[in-house]
């Protein structure tokens, strides 16, 4: 017995099989901060970017303030394909490779300009580092500028010797070995106990950690040292960007070019709004006197020698690279 309709019914089911949608990319995005932080609302928009650019087919889910992955956990979690995109402070990783920490030499670059040329200078090797490992990078935003917060002003190095300073990595504490200063380790958490008690009595960090410290309540002095701006960046597993079609491939890299420009207007512009609000909220906020950027640029040198001793031939191709941009 022959059935003449199922001939056709079964061809419209097959045109419809294949009319439908393919079936949407979702991919978990952890990142350390949480969603007042102006890094991760522009990641937020990133994710919207991408998901209007593919039409839904590509939607990433942002899980913030380290809800997915610990801060330390990110970069290895997507190495590892457990997520397939993260963020994370690009100097964590100086520990595996000395380039990798290149944007947080004090005073090598030490404003907004300044910065760029050192990102220009460092990006290959970056990506050069992250692909060793199968990962992409996708785009690099700046923290503010880290500033000096102190009791009373200074004008020099000599008003900063023996005096208790806040450190909170390598980098921090040979800062304070170098102006003649004492560092003590101090969690940003422990900043307005630290100095309520006396245990600190200086420290340098972002107008941003200020603002959220309160830090008039304990100092009454910011000197705009600028002295590096770390970056933060975004990095996605390579086997996972490969395996999406060409299109939305395209789309993302497109949206994560586009976040990194917005993203360092976005820090520019944290900048100068969070120096207002210590301004507005009593502190004095001055540029450094000739003397002291004087004397912050032969520190600048001496760490920037030191960090050339361990990232050698690297390191060197960075320096020189980000001096012709300097020209």
């Amino acid at each position: 017995m022959t059935f003449p309709m199922l001939k056709p019914l079964a061809g419209a089911l097959v045109a419809a099989a294949f009319a439908l949608p393919a079936q949407a990319e979702n991919w978990d995005m952890p990142t350390p901060y949480g969603d007042s932080v102006f890094h991760t609302q522009n990641i937020i928009q990133f994710a919207e970017d991408v998901g209007e650019a593919t039409d839904g087919g590509l939607a990433i889910t942002v899980h913030s303030a380290g809800s997915l992955f610990a801060h330390p956990e990110i970069k290895d979690a997507v190495r590892r394909g457990l997520a397939p995109i993260g963020e994370t402070l690009m100097s964590r990783l100086s520990n595996e490779d000395p380039v990798f920490g290149a944007d947080s030499i004090p005073f090598l670059a030490s404003s907004y300009e300044e910065a760029r040329a050192l990102w220009t200078a460092s990006r290959p090797l970056v990506e050069e580092k992250l692909a060793a490992q199968g990962l992409t990078l996708l785009f690099a935003v700046p923290w503010p500028g880290q500033s000096l917060y102190t009791k009373a002003p200074v004008t020099s190095t000599e008003d900063l010797k023996g005096a208790a300073f806040r450190a909170y990595n390598t980098a921090t504490e040979r800062l304070a070995q170098l102006v003649g200063a004492v560092p003590t380790q101090v969690e940003t958490g422990d900043i307005p106990t630290a100095f309520a008690t006396g245990r600190v009595a200086a420290m340098i960090t972002s107008p941003s950690t200020g603002v959220s410290s309160q830090a008039w309540d304990f100092t009454s002095h910011y000197t705009d040292t600028q002295a590096w701006l770390p970056k933060n960046m975004v990095v996605v597993n390579t086997r996972a960007l490969e395996r999406l079609p060409e299109d939305q491939r395209a789309a993302l890299l497109e949206a994560a070019a586009t976040a990194e420009a917005r993203g360092w207007d976005m820090s520019a512009a944290e900048t100068d709004a969070k120096i207002a609000t210590l301004r507005e909220n009593g502190m004095t906020v001055t540029s450094p006197s000739e003397t002291l950027s004087a004397q912050l640029g032969a520190i600048g040198e001496t760490m920037t020698g030191e960090w050339l001793e361990v990232a050698g031939d690297d390191g060197a191709s960075v320096i020189e690279a980000y001096l012709d941009e300097m020209q």
